[in-house]
């Protein structure tokens, strides 16, 4: 075994793959590279989807709900592309080498769409403020789009991980530290999403959109710059193996031994005698008397035992039993997540909708409604040190917890607070129709009323991140099995992906049914005439059932508990 004071126990690696020195990698000397990473990343992605539901509306010619249908589905696929980084990194490259390959591929895409929008052939062509659009611009459009997508699923469920793997998992000093990167993270996430919402935004309105979109792909490249720059600092967890081929061979052990009896006596089970799990970069876990029928994988018969060496897809260890186990608990709080990620999405697509209604000014200046994101942005900004130096150590003295809430309590407080966001959205938009009506403003692009009204919504939507998100976070983190923390990670990230896919679909179905009859619908191309915020009080009452059922859910789960020492 390695010096506890000389190297790392968590069985980390620096970049020439000895173990890892304690006082020469890691920790927060080498977070600010990868917080670099994170930040530029962000700028660019944020940069470029902020406003997408204007560019596919007005250069692309889409009706309303198709841009925002398109945008949906567009971002829901940059958070299920994840899963496949995630599996590469866990199984076969390691998080370090994912990011790097992924983020070459991410620079082609917003190039590529950088190119679409300012080079003659490739871009709309615009007179007047029509524009004219070929299906192979639309193409090549689209194109760019899904590499940038690919780009960010590779690097989205392996930085937060690779961050927080820079703090020694065994050493109780350094683990106390994770949570504040989490925070941290978040934080430096926003930042670029800051000067996305504001100046890029105003930037692509005012300037054009080859600017627009060639911001960020130089920030991108700064992205790769900052991440490969700490390459001497950064611990590095070997990968485990295929986590989905243990999960298999759990599954078909399990129903082989379908008609063995589990002993009563648990240590029966089967284990390696090492302190240390046959699983690289894993440390053992305890059993638990959840989920009994999958004990039986770890059942050693006789036969088990003549053999000697024992095959996997027949007996497995308890750890690998429990790795599978713990995935299983963790899966209703991850669905609880879909809901809230639809309301975030709504961002993106309705609350711009809406603002693009209301009075742009602010004296002689003209706000995109796009950039109206940037105080959820900013909200965010001033809740994570709120949340880090004030929050925390007051409900420290409350509740006794190290992190002055567990991560179930305050993702379920986010889940609260997402509900009085979008009821917020839909009073905003009763006293807009209610002047459209008073006035009749129907036949007006935008109305007499400030899009500033539009400004709490967007910061309560903050509030709700930083609770949420962020516990989501740390969440998938810490309770993943730890040769499983990339897959977890995008597992969390899946929540967006879904919740933006379920806004399409209500989207969809809401249009279907509201536009019978010849009516125009909740939404309509022309708002005034639609009623978005019957939309946005559906969303308010899913958001309560999914938080009563959420109650229940954190109420059931028991958090993993590991043991031993990492291989």
């Amino acid at each position: 075994m390695s010096d506890p004071a000389i190297y790392t126990q968590d069985g980390t690696v620096d970049h020439t793959g000895k173990p890892a020195i304690k006082d020469k990698t890691g920790n927060w000397k080498a977070c600010p590279f990868i917080l670099g990473n994170e930040c530029c990343e962000r700028l660019a992605y944020y940069g470029m989807g902020t406003n997408l539901v204007n560019y596919m509306k007005y250069r692309l010619n889409q009706p309303s709900a198709t841009a925002a249908n398109s945008v949906t589905n567009w971002s829901g696929t940059c958070y299920i592309l994840p899963l496949v980084g995630a599996f590469v990194a866990d199984a076969y490259w390691g998080r370090y080498k994912v990011i790097a390959v992924f983020s070459a591929i991410y620079v082609v895409g917003m190039t590529l769409l950088t190119l679409s929008a300012s080079v003659g052939g490739l871009s709309p062509t615009c007179h007047s403020g029509q524009c004219h659009v070929t299906s192979g611009q639309v193409a090549v459009f689209f194109v760019s789009l899904y590499l940038i997508a690919l780009g960010t699923g590779g690097i989205k469920p392996c930085v937060s991980s690779f961050g927080a793997d820079q703090f020694d998992e065994a050493d109780e000093y350094e683990k106390k530290k994770k949570s504040s990167f989490f925070n941290w993270f978040y934080f430096s996430i926003n930042i670029g999403a800051l000067i996305a919402s504001s100046l890029l935004v105003w930037i692509q309105e005012n300037v054009g959109w080859g600017w627009g979109f060639g911001i960020p792909a130089v920030a991108m490249a700064i992205a790769i710059f900052s991440f490969l720059a700490g390459t001497r600092l950064y611990r590095n967890q070997k990968p485990g193996g295929s986590p989905i081929t243990r999960i298999a061979q759990v599954f078909v052990a399990s129903i082989r031994k379908s008609s063995v009896t589990v002993p009563s006596d648990k240590s029966l089970l089967y284990e390696t005698a090492e302190q240390e799990s046959v699983i690289q970069g894993s440390r053992k876990l305890d059993h638990t008397n959840e989920f009994i029928f999958f004990d039986k994988a770890a059942v050693e018969t006789e036969a088990d035992k003549f053999k000697g060496i024992p095959n996997p897809w027949k007996l497995c260890t308890v750890t690998q039993v429990e790795e599978w186990k713990a995935i299983i608990r963790i899966l209703p709080i991850w669905a609880s997540g879909i809901i809230f990620a639809t309301v975030y999405s709504q961002m993106n697509t309705m609350f711009v909708l809406q603002g693009d209604t209301m009075d742009p000014h602010m004296g002689s200046f003209k706000i995109p409604a796009a950039s109206l994101s940037l105080f959820d942005t900013l909200s965010v900004i001033f809740w994570v040190p709120v949340y880090d130096r004030l929050i925390v150590p007051m409900a420290r003295r409350f509740t006794g917890h190290d992190r002055g809430f567990t991560q179930l309590q305050r993702m379920g407080i986010g889940l609260v607070i997402s509900v009085l966001a979008m009821g917020l959205a839909a009073i905003v938009e009763i006293k807009r129709l209610e002047q459209v009506r008073i006035h009749n403003y129907y036949e007006l692009d935008t109305i007499p009323m400030s899009i500033f009204w539009q400004v709490p919504q967007y910061f309560v939507v903050g509030a709700a991140e930083v609770f949420t998100f962020i516990g989501q976070l740390e969440f998938f983190y810490d309770q993943a099995p730890d040769a499983m923390r990339s897959m977890c990670s995008a597992l969390s990230l899946t929540t967006v992906a879904l919740g933006n896919y379920l806004s399409t679909l209500l989207v969809t179905v809401v249009t279907h049914v509201t536009t019978k009859g010849g009516k125009p619908g909740w939404i309509p191309d022309n708002l005034n005439y639609g009623h978005v915020d019957y939309f946005f009080w559906l969303l308010a009452i899913l958001s309560v059932i999914n938080f009563v059922v959420y109650l229940g859910i954190a109420n059931w789960y028991t958090y993993k508990r590991p043991t031993g020492n990492f291989k």
